[in-house]
């Protein structure tokens, strides 16, 4: 058992890590910068179909496969909400949901406010979304890295991070259509949603009923509604069948349920991750020469206003309205946080996709700004070095709070630190 574990470790290694999703983006650069055109031809080849319905290596990657890395996305939202998930009580949420409002309203604000002073308001406004992304894996990965397991920071990112996705994929859906709107197929999704309940009172266990009957039917009507249908499998998520509450996420102990709804995570984890790694090969292949306004745009949006905006909205909600950060935190971890959440790469490079039309140098030089936002990990662990922040080790500002609530607890008790020595 132990040979076969050591067997499997380089493999766990990089579906854990995202090696696949930065690798294909890295083959993705060089084709593309060795040979676009034969890069465009092969991932925009017509396998069948035509026109809007087309399928292409590119559309097979985008709306089909990425449909379940989507899927993934809104199942740790939807347990957000559940019993004890982080966002089923507001008041311990509000904090986190407030920086990320913070977080979205700061990219985005800088973006426009950048097309608006260069001109290109017609040309890249309509992009305005694409820095508004979190990456939950790369950030994740980098705030341990930070921070060190255990610290309060952690959770803090992660919340703000799934609250992100949250607000992304409505975005996306609203905002983003990929081809006339036909609302009349949304009733094909409510079928879907209604015959998912159906099948969880007939007791269906296995999640492949769930894919294969109301998923279809639901990826089908956002593909013919004009929605983009790779968010299609979301609305059946809350129908498998699932536990009633929420151990948090990325929870170890989520591991060991057995309920439809993890099984269907636990099957899929390794294949998206394989899918990440496609989804960059098909959608990073840009030349380097098409860094421009968009790429600077994007980079002002992620690097400075998400740090900015989680930072000032935070501290604003903590004069104005009293709330405050979780216990170990301090400003410092604030603001690493907003630097880490900086790393848009995946999904500011899918937004990126469906904001601008195929083959546009608005598209490729926007991408490179989503390239180029993996930048945010070595500012923030340099930022973080800088404020003295180690692994580990609790916030300054944390450590004068406790003492100072030491201090206070031991006048109002009349300790002294004679008595305590004595004692």
């Amino acid at each position: 058992m132990s040979e076969e574990k050591t067997r499997r470790a380089p493999l766990k290694f990089l579906l854990d890590n995202s090696v696949f999703l930065i690798a294909g983006a890295a083959a993705a650069l060089v084709w593309a910068n060795l040979d676009k055109a034969g890069y465009d031809e092969v991932m925009g080849k017509v396998l069948a179909g035509e026109g809007s319905h087309a399928i292409t290596p590119r559309f097979i990657i985008n709306d089909i496969l990425m449909a379940f890395f989507f899927a993934i996305a809104g199942k740790e939202v939807w347990e957000a909400l559940l019993p004890g998930g982080p966002l089923s009580n507001l008041r311990k949420a509000a904090t986190p949901l407030l920086a990320t409002l913070g977080g979205m309203v700061g990219p985005a604000g800088l973006y426009l406010l950048g097309c608006y002073y260069t001109g290109t308001m017609d040309s890249l406004g309509n992009g305005w979304a694409v820095p508004m992304a979190t990456d939950i894996a790369f950030s994740y990965l980098v705030a341990r890295l930070i921070f060190g397991p255990g610290h309060a920071a952690i959770p803090f990112l992660l919340l703000l991070a799934i609250a992100d996705d949250a607000a992304g994929l409505l975005i996306l859906a609203v905002f983003y259509p990929q081809g006339p709107l036909a609302p009349v197929w949304l009733l094909a999704t409510l079928a879907a949603i209604v015959l998912g309940l159906f099948m969880r009172r007939l007791k269906l266990q296995s999640f492949w009923w769930y894919l294969l009957l109301p998923g279809a039917l639901s990826w089908f009507s956002f593909l013919e509604a004009g929605l983009h249908p790779a968010l299609g499998l979301i609305p059946i998520i809350p129908t498998l069948p699932h536990a009633h509450t929420d151990l948090g996420l990325f929870a170890r102990e989520e591991l060991g349920r057995k309920d439809t709804l993890n099984e269907f995570e636990h099957w899929w984890k390794n294949p998206v991750e394989i899918f990440l790694g496609l989804f960059g090969l098909a959608n990073a292949g840009v030349e380097m020469s098409s860094v421009g306004t968009g790429t600077w745009l994007v980079l002002l949006g992620l690097l400075i206003g998400k740090p900015l905006g989680i930072a000032l909205i935070t501290v604003l909600g903590q004069k104005l309205l009293r709330l405050e950060l979780p216990a170990g935190m301090g400003f410092r971890d604030l603001l690493t946080v907003g630097m880490v959440a900086g790393i848009g790469f995946t999904v500011s490079l899918f937004v990126a996709a469906a904001a601008f039309s195929g083959e546009s140098l608005e598209l490729d030089a926007v991408k490179m700004g989503a390239l180029g936002s993996f930048a945010a990990a070595f500012l923030a662990i340099g930022g973080a070095r800088a404020m003295g922040i180690r692994p580990g080790a609790a916030s300054s500002e944390t450590g004068k709070q406790e003492a100072s609530s030491e201090e206070t607890a031991a006048e109002e008790t009349g300790e002294t630190e004679t008595g305590d020595e004595s004692a």
